[in-house]
């Protein structure tokens, strides 16, 4: 499932609420025939601003039930802007693959108030169907891929 949308909030800060990243999120779900409980795992878009990270927090936790571990590739890869989004996809696949969930390198104290399963410092092995990839621009271009095992 892919879903694409544009919320035209501010040229470079994501819409506070979430409201853009919670509905592209949803959209792709749609495409893809899935329910929010069959997402075994998300690769966040995950800048490490704390705006960027607060947003993405607030539409994963709208979204998605409890407990879906999720990790920022970024963390250790740095943001590759227009390559980002591709390479994510790969990690995806990977992690269908392999069974392995990418950590979140740095996440040594995470915000107490984001109550996301975050996978941080080191990978985690978990038996996952189907992965969210999120990619967010300025704009409010907003992107949510899922891959799902075959």
């Amino acid at each position: 499932g892919y879903a694409a949308a544009s919320d035209a909030y501010h040229v470079t800060a994501p819409r506070p609420d979430g409201a853009g990243a919670a509905e592209v999120m949803r959209l792709a779900l749609a495409a893809a025939g899935r329910a929010p409980a069959d997402v075994g795992y998300v690769n966040a878009h995950g800048t490490s601003t704390v705006a960027n990270d607060a947003v993405e927090a607030c539409a994963l936790l709208e979204v998605l039930p409890a407990g879906v571990p999720v990790s920022s590739t970024k963390s250790m890869t740095g943001h590759l802007m227009g390559a980002a989004g591709a390479l994510e996809a790969l990690v995806c696949v990977q992690v269908l693959r392999t069974g392995w969930l990418p950590p979140t390198i740095n996440a040594e104290q995470p915000d107490p108030s984001i109550r996301l399963d975050i996978v941080a410092q080191v990978a985690r092995a978990a038996a996952v169907d189907l992965v969210m990839s999120n990619s967010f621009g300025f704009g409010g271009h907003d992107a949510c891929l899922l891959l799902a095992r075959a």
